[in-house]
């Protein structure tokens, strides 16, 4: 049988980064201590797994509405408005698989061959992968990493051509732990009304903010409802990474081919699961804010030991489970010393140019997932390693 060798290479070069690495040294019973993977730490809040085991005894087992339960579309509805400032109706949410399926279903419903999707760059690697899937071409427009990683519109506008089709938008953003603010955003939505472009909008870390940064939804701003898929899931700030549970939103117009995607690929997802999604959505917010304020002290641990290693600087996060420390004082390459950092300290911290050439001279460091005292211990072993670098 021929294979179709070019689908099976497709997004290769981006796989798991230093996971892939620090694998065969767990394998080795080696003690590491893991900052690579966008994992949290926390269990998941009680309430939520006994409304999820509540509705198994309630025999909520059977096929359900290819969208998502209507009750759950419903809660979701209620939230978009209140927290996202967002009016969408139940038929313009899509219940899917996590945040990594709902961007799937909207890169190949909206992206065709040919198709050119702006990446802003550091990205995050998967929307490669799918942009090439969807037969699309990949474009960087760098971040301004003078100003903090800022949005450049100019750098954006300057990639703009006739085959553009999408600008993707991590906010708040992985890697750079950037909460970009409104005046940011319009100069995205300036260029897709000018340009008539879609922006497909990630914002998983919609609920992890510090201090005074506030997360705007870029489908809120004038103009923007109808050409924006949002997309959101409760991996991170509900600590429900294993659930795979999540949603996007659209107007009503790109629903359907998003839709036909969806239900070729899963039909529905998992019904009971939706009434624990449901319950994070409409029941107590305690749990989520304390793991929220868990992961400040972390930062905070963190980018003070980092500042104090020779060669590192940190700017404080505004938003995320991550810090992305400049390195290039050390005169090393971000992947030989993630390498180094890895075998010598026993530490796993991902290479700033995993997430692309604008991360080079970064690491990215994972404070989200593991336990405070763990992150401690971790920040010891860098400063042992920094001073002796």
């Amino acid at each position: 049988m021929k294979w179709p060798a070019q689908r099976l290479q497709t997004g290769s070069r981006k796989s798991f980064g230093m996971y892939d690495e620090a694998v065969k040294l767990d394998a080795a019973g080696v003690d590491l201590i893991h900052l690579e993977f966008g994992r949290p730490h926390a269990d998941t809040p009680e309430h939520i797994k006994e409304a999820t085991k509540a509705a198994l005894d309630a025999g909520i087992v059977h096929y359900g509405d290819f969208r998502g339960t209507m009750s759950f579309r419903q809660a979701l509805v209620e939230k978009l408005g209140r927290f996202n400032k967002l009016d969408y109706g139940v038929d313009e949410v899509l219940v899917t698989n996590g945040l990594t399926h709902a961007s799937f279903a909207a890169f190949m419903a909206a992206v065709d061959p040919g198709d050119e999707v702006i990446l802003l760059d550091p990205y995050y690697p998967q929307h490669i992968g799918k942009t090439e899937l969807a037969g699309g071409k990949v474009v960087f427009a760098a971040l301004d990493k003078a100003n903090d990683f800022a949005i450049s519109k100019a750098n954006i506008a300057a990639r703009i051509t006739d085959r553009t089709r999408m600008i993707v938008l991590v906010n708040p953003a992985n890697p750079t732990g950037r909460v970009y603010t409104h005046e940011e955003l319009q100069q995205v939505a300036d260029l897709a009304i000018e340009h008539d472009l879609l922006v497909l909008s990630d914002e998983v870390y919609e609920y992890i903010t510090y201090g005074a940064a506030e997360h705007v939804s870029i489908a809120s701003l004038p103009g923007m409802r109808e050409r924006t898929i949002t997309c959101f899931a409760f991996t991170k700030a509900y600590s429900m990474d294993g659930w795979r549970i999540g949603y996007l939103t659209a107007d009503a117009r790109l629903m359907p081919a998003i839709l036909r995607l969806a239900m070729t690929d899963v039909t529905h997802v998992n019904v009971f699961i939706q009434e624990g999604a449901r319950a994070a959505v409409e029941g107590p917010q305690d749990a989520m804010l304390a793991m929220v304020e868990a992961d400040r002290r972390k930062r905070d641990i963190v980018v003070q030991a980092l500042n104090q290693m020779p060669g590192v600087t940190c700017a404080e996060p505004q938003g995320t489970i991550y810090a992305f420390p400049d390195i290039s004082g050390t005169g090393h390459a971000s992947q030989d010393l993630a390498m180094k950092i890895l075998h010598e300290a026993h530490v796993v911290v991902e290479s700033g140019s995993f997430y692309g050439p604008a991360g080079e001279g970064h690491l990215r460091v994972c404070f989200g997932s593991e336990s405070e005292a763990r992150v401690v211990e971790a920040m010891d072993r860098l400063t042992r390693f920094f001073n002796t670098l």
